[in-house]
């Protein structure tokens, strides 16, 4: 018989602790301290509670966490003395069933990762999903860890441990995340359409109004008609919208009179390489939330529009938010003109794809019949994901600044030239990111980036004369960002003039914060809430389409963890069946709060 949150809130400690047996290998420890966070208020508050008790365990008692785990495909398995959830999850992956070239080359990379970090390798081989990770996954995955810090290592291996704890415990409590893995197959299915040249190689690029791109937006519009929405089209830039009329609706005579509308969205183009879960994570959880409705022969008393956006990423052309700019009016004609890298303008594509320019002001939307503008994203960031939260509250959209600089100095020789007389560009400029990071880092949530840097024409035994660099600063506000500007930019001219070299900048673009509405905010902190994870704010460093929509309606965001230390723009980003669970019924429950606030 399944476990349940009720019996383990009415069991004695040591009853409750030994329902739990099992969870954490070798460690009883853990659910036996977990039990003072009791009452539990749901399978996530216990989750949480177990990890916590983890993360404020001594360094000694997590590496014997880690060390009580066997090693993959290890002697322990050879001589069938793993537990039963080792020998069920090892087998589920095929580790039970390797060939001898698999075999040896996981006891090789066994015998140097204990080498190295003196534990066992970890990996929660049930994967993301929970079907299991094929051995090629694995060993891929074991010999990219194998190069990390041991510090990063040891909490890589803990993170990997709460998940083997988490499907366990949908095992014991009897629990499958079954929107969760609707969601996530459907990213998955999405994934196969990928552009020329990247295909050949594995990866997933989708840019605008490609093959690929335009497969995408008939199958997101397919599964739209098929999971019950009332009316699907792709719009004049390629947006795919759906909408889920309101109480009242009857189909021939079009949308239910005086109800407003409910926005939410994200895109489905994707960075060169990326990710399946940037954006398209935020189209397929609302599409999930209609289909229950349908299912129940639900309506609300507001429309539900659900968009698709074309494109966000601004990677084959530089149109970035062309999707929902366009629905605020802000598509720019100018970018009609621009050509991608074969030479084919804008224009062109839109026509091929049979879209219809002059259409394009028709879907301006009108800000007054909608209610707001909510989006999903994945975090695509680490935090969470340290935090062993599976969901995050999106205070604000950063704003941001950015600039292309450059210093000038002398070139002179490398070897005659003393240290106190020369005049090196490359040295003001790294003096300058040191201050950056300096900076921002004192604020605690403002973040400065360097990610270009060049000394043109540079050789071994040259003094710099010139450095080229990029400088990129966003923070949650724009008087918090425009001070760590002014005082980036002061630190510039101080040091240039310190050390006898002149600079030259430019700003490349200006971006203002998107801070949540805070009635919006508090709709999915109580969505949240009610599903019984901890509350985590946060402020959002990348941007998003709801930065768009924030100019013309009240917008707010929730985040969902990824996995891999939360990497995104990159194959390897991310999230679970379980958060993607999360994330779908909390959005239920901002759909069925918001229908009690309309009534």
């Amino acid at each position: 018989m399944a476990l349940s949150i009720d019996q383990l809130n009415t069991a004695s400690p040591d009853d409750a602790a030994d329902l739990l047996e099992g969870i954490y290998e070798h460690s009883p420890w853990i659910a036996r301290r977990a039990m003072a966070a009791r009452p539990f208020r749901s399978l996530a508050h216990l989750k949480h509670a177990l990890a916590k008790v983890v993360s404020t365990a001594s360094e000694a008692e997590q590496l014997g966490l880690i060390r009580a785990h066997p090693e993959l495909a290890g002697k322990a398995m050879v001589s069938k003395t793993l537990t039963a959830e080792s020998t069920h999850e090892q087998g589920k992956a095929g580790l039970t069933d390797c060939t001898p070239d698999e075999f040896a080359r996981i006891q090789k990379l066994n015998a140097d990762y204990n080498a190295k970090f003196g534990f066992p390798f970890i990996l929660a081989v049930r994967g993301p999903r929970g079907t299991g990770l094929s051995k090629r996954e694995i060993i891929d995955t074991f010999e990219r860890r194998l190069h990390h810090h041991p510090a990063f290592e040891r909490a890589e291996a803990l993170r990997n441990i709460h998940r083997i704890a988490e499907i366990r415990l949908a095992d014991k409590f009897g629990v499958e995340p079954t929107l969760g893995n609707d969601v996530w197959d459907w990213q998955e299915q999405l994934s196969q359409h990928t552009d020329p040249g990247y295909a050949e190689k594995g990866q997933l690029t989708v840019t605008y109004l490609t093959d690929a791109h335009r497969a995408c937006a008939a199958q997101i519009a397919q599964l739209m008609q098929d999971t019950g929405f009332d009316s699907v089209e792709i719009d004049a830039v390629g947006n795919v919208v759906g909408r889920y009329e309101a109480e009242g609706f009857v189909p021939s005579s079009g949308a239910t009179p005086g109800a407003k509308t409910l926005l939410t969205g994200s895109h489905y183009d994707t960075v060169r390489n990326g990710g399946k879960y940037d954006g398209r994570l935020g189209i397929f959880v609302p599409i999930a939330c209609v289909r229950e409705l349908k299912r129940q022969n639900r309506r609300l008393p507001f429309a539900f529009e659900v968009v698709g956006f074309a494109e966000e990423e601004g990677q084959r052309y530089k149109a970035t938010f062309l999707g929902s700019g366009a629905l605020i009016g802000h598509f720019d004609n100018k970018w009609l003109d621009q050509q991608d890298a074969d030479g084919v303008t804008m224009r062109e594509a839109m026509r091929h794809a049979g879209l219809k320019l002059e259409d394009i002001p028709k879907i301006q939307r009108d800000p007054g019949k909608y209610l707001g503008f909510v989006e999903v994203h994945i975090e695509q960031g680490p935090v969470l994901n340290e935090l062993d939260v599976p969901l995050g509250i999106v205070t604000s959209i950063n704003g941001g600044v950015r600039y292309v600089g450059e210093v000038l100095g002398m070139a002179s020789h490398a070897g005659t030239t003393p240290m106190n007389r020369r005049r090196d560009a490359a040295a003001a400029v790294a003096e300058l990111i040191l201050f950056a990071e300096q900076r921002a880092a004192r604020d605690g949530d403002s973040v400065a980036t360097v990610g270009m840097l060049e000394v043109p024409s540079g050789s071994i035994n040259v003094v710099p004369g010139s450095c080229k660099f990029s400088l990129d600063i966003r923070a949650p506000n724009n008087p918090q960002r425009d001070a760590v500007v002014d005082d980036v930019l002061a630190a510039l001219n101080d040091i240039c003039e310190r050390r006898g070299v002149r600079y030259q900048i430019e700003e490349a673009m200006r971006a203002s914060a998107a801070p949540s509405a805070p009635d919006w905010q508090q709709r999915w902190e109580k969505a949240v809430d009610s599903l019984g994870v901890d509350l985590f704010r946060m402020p959002s460093g990348a941007g998003h389409d709801a930065m768009k929509l924030h100019e013309v309606m009240p917008q707010a965001m929730l985040f969902v963890r990824g996995i891999n230390s939360g990497i995104s723009h990159n194959p390897l980003e991310s999230s679970t069946n379980d958060d993607m669970q999360l994330a779908v019924e909390a959005f239920q429950r901002l759909l069925n709060d918001l229908a009690q606030e309309q009534n």
